[in-house]
């Protein structure tokens, strides 16, 4: 019972690990690269606009996309490590 306990807590903190990873990840694409940098990357042209706004009207969408999938295979990593997988 005890192994239990101590499976469940390295199981909860390594998804929490991901999560957070993957909320830094989130937070830095759309808020810092739409908001706080945009004056740098005004320079860049993607799609006959900058990359500034880019990242603030698409890059951050897309990146979101991107995330929701890589948690969810991680998370099957995850689980089929811990012995909770399908």
């Amino acid at each position: 019972m005890a192994e239990e306990k101590i499976d469940s807590a390295d199981y909860w903190k390594a998804n929490v690990r991901l999560i957070t990873g993957c909320l830094i990840v989130w937070a830095f694409v759309s808020y810092g690269m739409a908001i706080l940098f945009r004056p740098l990357l005004a320079g860049i042209p993607v799609g006959g606009t900058d990359l500034g706004f880019w990242f603030a009207q698409q890059g951050s969408i897309l990146t979101f996309i991107v995330l929701i999938f890589f948690y969810a295979w991680k998370m099957n990593k995850l689980d089929q490590k811990f012995g909770l997988g399908e």
